[in-house]
């Protein structure tokens, strides 16, 4: 399996001063997602959580929802660079040891799957998971669990504050790179469940509800999940598709995660920085003073 991190030299200029040194990298590495052996998407990541990244993928797609949809997942083996090209490799042609970037999920009898096509089988980023879909609407999917439907939650704007501290105290690969993002799921009363490091703010999300759906734990009803970049329409609609009421991201929302947020009740937070934050939608879960919220 690939490491979370490398090492690189890199040429330091401090001061004027100049010296050699090697310096420690986060890993990028591709990995293809198949689904029941058909290739469904690629995306770039940090390896590690593998398999959970691919589940939490697919409970976004709106194909798995409880542990028991899940039949398996596998490393392919065989999937390598024996000189075909990743599309051959892909439909199991060619040979060579594992680089363990591609895993299959096996789904369990009588799951409905998407309609795999060449418009939806795309190469996504590690800043956008969603570059490639033909439309916004084709994300559009339908909640297993409505955020509105949900108990009430209510969270104080002191809890919120203390979150991004705690993230980042817990990013363990980030203090020896300062190159990966987080995702961190906490309770209403701000205790921390999980938190997963990658390169892609969406590949981090992916693996907290892939661990999530692994361990039973759908729907995420009484969570807050707190990202360590920007709020995007993807990560919002990952919140839902989770059941996670409440997202924060310590910086901007995008104008449809906003849209996104209001159309399905979901709480979205950003800016969250020291004792500031905006609320942009969903502000009956946070629990203002009164002269505030009138004010």
């Amino acid at each position: 399996m690939g490491r979370v991190t490398e090492r690189r030299k890199v040429i330091r200029i401090r001061d004027g001063a100049v010296s050699a040194r090697p310096d420690t990298l986060v890993a990028e590495e591709p990995l293809e997602i198949r689904l029941n052996g058909r290739s469904l998407a690629i995306t770039m990541r940090t390896p590690g959580d593998d398999f959970a990244l691919a589940a939490g993928f697919l409970v976004s797609e709106g194909v798995l929802a409880t542990a028991a949809d899940l039949q398996n997942i596998v490393y392919c083996a065989g999937a390598t660079d024996g000189g075909t090209s990743l599309s051959e490799r892909s439909r199991g042609l060619g040979g060579g040891s594992n680089t363990y970037n591609v895993v299959d999920v096996r789904t369990a009898p009588g799951v409905v799957l998407p309609d795999i096509t060449l418009e939806r089988n795309v190469y996504t980023t590690s800043s956008c998971g969603l570059c490639g879909k033909a439309s916004l609407d084709a994300v559009r999917t339908t909640a297993r669990w409505p955020i509105a439907d949900t108990p009430p939650v209510r969270v104080d704007p002191e809890l919120l504050a203390s979150l991004p501290d705690r993230l980042r105290a817990a990013q363990r690969v980030f203090d020896r790179t300062g190159g990966l993002h987080a995702a961190a799921l906490f309770t209403e009363d701000g205790e921390l469940l999980d938190v997963r490091e990658d390169v892609g703010r969406h590949n981090a999300v992916d693996k907290l509800v892939g661990r999530a759906l692994q361990s039973g734990a759908l729907p995420l009803s009484r969570s807050i999940l707190l990202v360590s970049g920007r709020a995007s329409f993807e990560l919002a609609q990952k919140a839902v598709m989770a059941g996670i009421p409440v997202l924060a991201a310590v910086s901007a929302p995008s104008s449809l995660a906003v849209d996104l947020a209001a159309e399905t009740g979901l709480t979205l937070v950003g800016f969250l920085r020291g004792s500031s934050m905006n609320v942009y939608a969903g502000e009956d879960r946070v629990a203002l003073r009164t002269a505030a919220a009138q004010g």
